[in-house]
């Protein structure tokens, strides 16, 4: 990557960014958002709403959501509620997501919270994780738009390509770090991308606008979850609710280590494959990992990799007036990124 753009463009702060401003402008919708959430989960099987509603009440930050509220806001869509059911339908999409990957990662805890596998099992998170797609689907059958449809269904199958991807690249300390990108692009940065133009769907909006929020959310994507690699190794454990270094444990090769692995030594790269590809790990192991990222600049460049699609993501916002969520939006972006300090 040639360039990176500093996001901040020397210009300072008075306060944290924070999504505070975006959660104030769309507060009203994101409560019917939940409303409809809690109503779309309801089945006479009471397995279902109760794991369904453990991990959603888990928290979250319920960004992809407001990724379709504000955008729709922001191309002028005033009467309906269009865009609060397909904002649940995101939400669908991506609690869906998360059961299905705490399975494949054999995770046990998410968000400070023991995950739904771990409490339920491995079989009920599959299952209900396959109804909450088939209630997003049902979401956008009675929103009648083949635009929508087209969007979030496309969304889905390249989530789970993504994941597919993944696996052909665990514990591969040889992946590039283009591979990697088409993995996080799949895995995370489509369904915000897809969150962000269905607002503009909904509005009826030119194609141009489209496209632009689709950027945005593809580029925002890409970016927090570039920085969410870093966090892993740099945060603690209160902050994340999860311990850290889970990614080293199991073996998970993100841009840190690809850039960790091509910038040193031999005996360094024996060090990644023992840990990573062989997953013989010592005491000591993940500090010396760390060391090494941090001598090779790999988790300060990864976060520069991330200003540099921040960037991108601002950019797109540019054929947009100046608004209240333009700028909430924006601030989203310098959110992202800042949580890596």
């Amino acid at each position: 990557m040639a360039v990176v753009v500093n996001l901040e463009d020397g210009r300072e702060r008075s306060r944290a960014p924070s999504l505070a401003p975006l959660t104030a402008l769309v507060g009203d919708d994101l409560k019917r958002v939940n409303e409809v959430i809690i109503r779309r989960m309801h089945s006479p099987v009471a397995l279902i709403p109760q794991l369904a509603g453990h991990i959603i009440a888990a928290g979250g930050k319920r960004m992809r959501p407001m990724l379709t509220l504000a955008a729709a806001r922001l191309c002028g869509y005033a009467n309906g509620e269009r865009h609060v059911s397909l904002a649940a339908c995101v939400e669908f999409i991506h609690t869906a997501t998360l059961l299905h990957d705490d399975v494949v990662d054999e995770s046990d805890l998410r968000r400070g919270l023991a995950t739904a596998n771990a409490v339920w099992g491995n079989k009920a998170s599959v299952l209900v994780g396959d109804f909450l797609f088939s209630r997003a689907f049902q979401v956008m059958v009675e929103d009648g738009s083949l635009d929508v449809l087209r969007i979030l269904a496309n969304a889905s199958a390249v989530i789970a390509e993504g994941e597919v991807l993944q696996l052909t690249t665990a514990n591969d300390t040889e992946t590039t770090e283009n591979a990697y990108l088409e993995v996080i692009k799949a895995k995370t940065a489509v369904l915000f991308a897809a969150a962000a133009r269905v607002g503009a769907v909904v509005a009826a909006r030119p194609k141009a606008e489209e496209e632009a929020l689709e950027s945005y959310g593809l580029n925002l994507g890409i970016a927090f979850q570039l920085v969410d690699d870093v966090i892993d190794y740099t945060s603690t454990a209160e902050k994340m609710g999860k311990s850290v270094g889970d990614d080293f444990r199991d073996g998970k090769i993100t841009l840190p280590v690809v850039l960790s692995f091509l910038r040193g030594g031999e005996e360094e790269r024996q060090f990644w494959r023992r840990t990573l590809e062989d997953l013989d790990q010592k005491d000591g192991d993940l500090a010396h990992a760390i060391e090494l990222m941090t001598r090779h600049g790999a988790l300060r460049d990864t976060v520069e990799r991330a200003r540099h699609y921040g960037a991108i993501a601002r950019d797109a916002l540019g054929i947009f007036p100046d608004h209240p969520i333009k700028r909430a939006l924006i601030e989203l972006i310098d959110f992202a990124i800042h949580r890596a300090h």
